[in-house]
């Protein structure tokens, strides 16, 4: 069984019992000053008691600073632990989550549970229970010494307790209603502001920046809804129940005022259990927002709990090793939405060590079947094959480890060159990155660099061209060196420079012999492929070489008609 990650260690609960204890000495107080009071009441100073009195308040004091120093600190450095063995564990949890996961908006959400929910739980376990446990104890305490001076004053404080129950009831309610929809809220808010700085450029360029950005604020509006609904419902009932805390002082002087004036209550005493439910009352209003606090927090601790329990993927870690490479589409189906298929039915087959082009009409279902191939979508029926051997249940990170891809949205990390090519094989060494770069027509611009291979990328390359960071993403399939090429619309959205740049070292990837899927918007890049596979509608509407498609003047030829035309206007 796998240990669970939420579990408290000891150090967690040391800290919570030296709390407690903390919670109890304060009330300890008390009782010395109340001996003290009662014999300058009556008049009979005594020095030695007064000097007893003063160093044992002195002695509980100092134990006070020592318990909750150490209680502080095992508590912090407990919860700390238990947060980290979280961050860890939701680490590698992530890596277990099927790739789809990932494609379906759920970035915004994992981020949220992995850096603010994990916060938030770890602020349940550093500082919110020790402090709810303090002040419980703090409160027994009083009500025992309220009962210790006189019966009915503590059951009478304890009655006052009691009211926070059904109060609480009422706040964990709210909780539940607002508390549960402002953690959604504020997921779709964080991918909705993902979203919105990955592409600031693009938004600022079409004049759709800041408070313009509809979608942002639209959700961030939605969190400030919810957030007002969530403080109007629950300041009301805070307030009604400090309503009721407060009546223990009226309650308590009326109560009391009998037993003061037949003179079975001392006025020394009847002072004290007067002025005590006033402390009650603030020490049990701080409770209750402790517990307000804890249950909000929980919520986070709920969300982690979904991730933990997530499914994941069933596949086989055996390593996929197969004779060849060939790859099979057998009557497979894929949709996002239930009842609305992107892919129907589709059969075909890539030839091993062959080229195979896919082309079609802008939403037809070209990318995801790269996506299916490389796993990072599960088919809704049917069955892909590699070598002959179905993928279905096969991990993805296997599938993955025969596959190089070079796609048209080019992610890099925040290192250097040379780092962000060695990802693709980490064992290589320097002279082999450098060769790959030769072969991906990006040494040349490398080492006009300060830095040369050791200048740093930025932030997913940003402080490279769309061309360069297009080159690098050949130079790592180039390095990969693995049996299947994916290249899904590698020359889009380049100039002509960096394009004809771009398609060299395309041309020195496809020297060697691989397993090779092309999507290409442009059907001349194709035109010489070993197949060409025309999607329509989510299905393959045209199979065949450029000339027989050609031949069979249906939708590849109009395309090719239409941009051969397009080519002469151009002209």
């Amino acid at each position: 069984m796998l240990e669970n990650p939420m579990r408290k260690n000891g150090k967690f609960y040391i800290g919570m019992v030296l709390n407690v204890l903390e919670g109890m000495l304060s009330g300890f107080n008390f009782f010395l000053l109340y001996e003290v009071m009662k014999m300058l009441w009556a008049g009979k100073v005594n020095f030695s008691f007064l000097l007893y009195s003063a160093l044992s308040l002195a002695g509980i004091f100092v134990l006070r600073i020592i318990v909750y120093g150490i209680g502080y600190t095992e508590s912090q450095i407990g919860g700390a632990a238990v947060s980290n063995r979280i961050r860890l564990f939701l680490g590698n949890k992530i890596k277990k989550i099927p790739l789809s996961r990932f494609t379906q908006g759920q970035t915004g959400q994992y981020i949220n549970i992995i850096t603010s929910d994990v916060n938030n739980y770890e602020k349940i376990l550093t500082h919110t229970v020790g402090d709810l446990v303090k002040y419980i104890a703090f409160c027994l305490m009083m009500i025992v010494f309220v009962g210790y001076i006189w019966l009915p004053g503590g059951i009478i404080l304890a009655c006052v307790e009691l009211v926070l129950i059904p109060f609480l009831w009422l706040s964990f309610r709210v909780v539940k209603k607002y508390g549960t929809e402002k953690n959604k809220v504020s997921a779709e808010a964080v991918s909705s502001i993902v979203e919105y700085i990955t592409g600031i450029q693009t938004f600022r360029a079409y004049g759709v920046g800041g408070t313009k950005n509809k979608t942002v604020t639209s959700d961030l509006k939605k969190f400030s809804d919810v957030s007002y609904d969530y403080e109007k419902h629950g300041i009301p009932t805070n307030a009604i129940q400090c309503v009721f805390l407060w009546l223990g002082l009226p309650i308590m002087v009326i109560a009391a005022s009998g037993p003061l004036l037949s003179g079975k209550l001392d006025p020394v005493s009847y002072l004290l259990i007067c002025m005590l439910p006033m402390l009650l009352a603030k020490l049990s209003d701080s409770i209750s927002r402790g517990l307000m606090s804890y249950k909000n927090l929980k919520i986070s601790r709920d969300k982690i709990i979904d991730i933990i329990n997530e499914p994941e993927e069933q596949g086989s870690m055996e390593p996929l090793q197969t004779a060849t490479h060939e790859i099979t589409f057998d009557r497979v189906d894929f949709s996002y939405v239930a009842e609305e298929p992107v892919l129907q039915h589709i059969s075909f087959t890539v030839s091993d060590q062959k080229l195979t082009a896919i082309v079609g009409d802008s939403g037809s279902g070209k990318s995801t079947i790269l996506n299916l191939i490389s796993k990072y979508y599960e088919p809704t029926g049917g069955t892909i094959s590699i070598g002959g051997k179905a993928i279905n249940h096969v991990a993805a990170e296997r599938v993955l480890e025969q596959i190089s891809m070079v796609d048209q949205d080019v992610f890099l990390f925040d290192d250097t060159i040379r780092e962000n090519i060695r990802h693709a094989r980490p064992d290589a060494t320097n002279a082999e990155i450098e060769a790959a770069c030769k072969e991906a027509n990006c040494d040349g611009f490398i080492r006009k660099m300060e830095k040369g291979y050791d200048t740093p990328t930025g932030e997913n390359g940003n402080l490279l061209s769309g061309g360069e960071r297009q080159r690098l993403s050949i130079a790592r399939a180039i390095l990969k060196n693995s049996p299947i090429l994916l290249l899904d619309e590698a020359t889009a959205s380049l100039d002509i420079e960096n394009e004809l740049a771009v398609k060299e070292a395309i041309s020195n990837l496809l020297k060697a012999k691989k397993t090779v899927v092309m999507i290409a918007h442009t059907l001349s890049i194709v035109k010489n492929a070993d197949q060409i596979l025309v999607v329509s509608g989510g299905r393959i509407a045209e199979a065949g070489t450029h000339y027989e498609l050609l031949s069979q003047n249906g939708k590849y030829a109009a395309m090719w008609k239409a941009e051969q035309k397009l080519s002469v206007s151009r002209l």
